[in-house]
């Protein structure tokens, strides 16, 4: 039986025992149990397999948990996890109660740091740098962060910062000219000019080592071409911006090459006093053909045919999700609505601009990944009088948080925010999870925050947005197959709900994809002639305070259902409303999760175990009716 490498991977440290010549079988048995974990869990599959070799020569260089390597984003550190001896765990990758996709420090003291989003990896390697430098200690600092992350202006931060804080630590730049979607910015195009000419690299390598060969007088000369190489990068390649920042470069180098890596790595960590960055260039996909073929396609996948490639679920027969709903109005609406522009942030797929961007490449932006930036440039155009559509994730869109209040609903400018993966989102875990928004929309002066219920009231959101408010707008709605409520239903007016069915002991006022849970939850009490009212807020701010109102004193018990953190949330902002109002109610039930983050799972696994499933709502609702009556 041919002898498995990888089995001898069993604890951190066991690549330091594999012999050289075993390397590249390693490499690949690695991307194989990649393949085979991704296709039956889903995953980040194209940015692991480009990572590969890049990974393997770090864990030579480094002794872990001692050495710290921190990752940006972290969804291609599935090689460090199997280096750190978690092959065993790998069918779980993503799975209730299994490990997690990114680095996670409760996980493994392998993991330096908690990631999940762009850009922070230069600044949390510095921290854990200068805190080895004051506890007097002497281990290896990296930080791996992708070419999309320098999109990002924390990374230059950082690397600001790494320059004057004059402590040994290395930067890799893993460079394979995508992140989820193709690059853009000057970043990425100074990047490929780099990629392009390496005659500054090639040359002052060759006029070195020739020189380290003349007797005498060859050695002294080649320190010296070395303290004056600032002349010969400027001649070859001007603009080298790293060094001009103070950066020690090296680069750029083959990122599937271990030994070479290796050596770069090993030359990078003995400079003590200085920041080095090493710039590989690897293949998104390298190794699987499908992947490496597409890469965006296999950047996040679900379970997928591993000797074809192609998805389980077929695309052409999936269901309609809220994304391709806002999608197919963006384009639909282009026309009628001329002011209209669209900005997002180096995710135009999974946000449903793409077809926008495709049709109207004048009036779509995407900035990269600068959240930041993208709020405040589109505060620019509002207020250069243009209508803009900003397409975030929840989770990315609180990034901006700051840009949002000040830059946004400071001056009242009309910016509709498309808050996309909004509450629970699933397998991607605690980074991830859109639970936040409402608590940190709510209490902006000026915003109006929209939840629709179901497909057809997102696009009347969108219209009403556009049409009737001339303030920030956020519009929140989840991941997924879309709900679609059958009945008629009233036209929009601000900051009116909808009593969509009624009762008489119960009320519940629900939020977005809650409705569609409450509508479950009445006809399962109904067998128990507990009559519930269902309201669909369809406004969190401004809610309808009259009907709230009106409503709570009629019934025994008032529910408010959100998917979203309990603090801060609707929930509390209902609560606080009657309370201020001294409407006193008999029972008061707030269903939301706990302030706490949330792990990975399925959606549907996670709702049930945080109480927020039809059957633990239903249970909830009747043990306080009983006990108020």
């Amino acid at each position: 039986m041919k002898r498995r490498i990888l089995d001898e991977i069993c604890r951190p440290n066991d690549i330091h025992r594999i012999d050289p010549s075993d390397y590249r079988q390693l490499a690949k048995e690695i991307r194989r149990r990649l393949v085979n974990t991704v296709s039956e869990t889903g995953g980040h599959l194209s940015a692991s397999l480009g990572v590969v070799e890049l990974t393997m020569a770090l864990h030579l260089v480094l002794e872990f948990p001692d050495d710290k390597l921190v990752w940006d984003v972290g969804h291609q550190s599935y090689v460090h996890k199997i280096l750190t001896g978690r092959d065993d765990d790998m069918p779980f990758l993503r799975q209730f109660g299994g490990i997690s996709g990114f680095p996670d420090v409760r996980e493994s003291e392998c993991d330096a740091f908690c990631v999940g989003h762009a850009s922070t990896s230069i600044s949390a390697a510095l921290g854990l740098a200068k805190a080895r430098d004051l506890r007097g200690t002497g281990e290896k600092i990296f930080a791996v962060i992708g070419d999309g992350a320098l999109s990002g202006g924390m990374a230059y931060e950082a690397m600001n910062n790494a320059v004057e804080a004059k402590t040994g630590m290395v930067v890799v730049l893993n460079d394979n000219t995508m992140s989820i979607s193709p690059n853009v910015g000057g970043m990425n195009n100074y990047l490929g000019q780099i990629r392009a000419d390496r005659r500054y690299r090639d040359l002052k390598v060759r006029v070195e080592e020739a020189l380290d060969k003349i007797p005498t007088v060859g050695v002294p000369l080649a320190k010296q071409i070395r303290k004056t190489k600032d002349s010969l990068k400027h001649l070859l390649l001007p603009g080298m911006l790293f060094e001009d920042m103070g950066l020690t470069y090296i680069g750029p180098i083959d990122g599937h090459d271990i030994e070479t890596m290796k050596e770069a790595f090993e030359a990078a960590a003995s400079m003590r006093d200085e920041t080095v960055l090493v710039h590989v260039i690897t293949k998104k996909g390298y190794g699987y053909k499908p992947a490496f073929e597409k890469p965006d396609l296999f950047h996040g996948i679900g379970a997928f045919d591993r000797e074809t490639g192609k998805p389980y679920e077929d695309p052409s027969t999936a269901p309609v999700t809220y994304t391709d709903i806002f999608s197919e109005w963006l384009l639909n609406r282009a026309n009628e609505y001329d002011k209209m522009v669209s900005v997002c942030a180096a995710m135009p797929d999974g946000t449903g601009v793409t077809a926008f961007a495709e049709e109207y490449p004048d009036r779509a932006f995407d900035v990269g990944i600068a959240e930041e930036h993208a709020v405040t440039f589109a505060a620019g155009m509002a207020a250069g009088g243009l209508k803009p559509v900003v397409s975030i994730y929840s989770t990315f869109l609180q990034r901006a948080y700051d840009q949002i209040l000040h830059d946004v609903c400071n001056a009242a400018y009309h910016v509709i925010f498309a808050v996309d993966r909004s509450g629970i989102v699933g397998h991607d875990g605690r980074t991830h999870q859109g639970i936040f928004d409402l608590s940190y929309l709510l209490p902006m002066p000026g915003m109006t925050v929209i939840s629709p219920m179901d497909g057809d009231e997102l696009i009347e959101a969108f219209d009403f947005a556009m049409e009737k408010v001339d303030g920030p707008v956020a519009i929140r709605y989840p991941r997924g197959e879309a709900f679609w409520f059958e009945d008629a239903r009233e036209e929009f007016e601000l900051g009116k709900a909808e009593v969509i069915r009624e009762g008489r002991e119960v009320v519940i006022f629900a939020v977005g994809d809650m409705v569609k849970t409450a509508l479950e939850v009445r006809e399962a009490l109904s067998d128990e002639m507990i009559r519930v009212t269902v309201v669909n807020m369809r406004f969190v701010k401004p809610f309808d305070e009259e009907l709230v109102s009106e409503l709570a004193k009629k019934h025994t018990v008032v529910v408010t259902m959100e998917n979203g953190v309990v603090t801060g949330g609707f929930g509390d902002m209902v609560g606080a409303f009657l309370q201020r109002e001294g409407i006193s109610v008999k029972a008061f039930l707030a269903v939301a999760l706990p302030d706490e983050f949330i792990p990975h799972g399925s959606p549907e696994e996670l709702l049930s175990k945080y109480g927020l499933d039809s059957e633990s709502v239903s249970d909830a609702i009747r043990d306080v009716y009983y006990e108020a009556r």
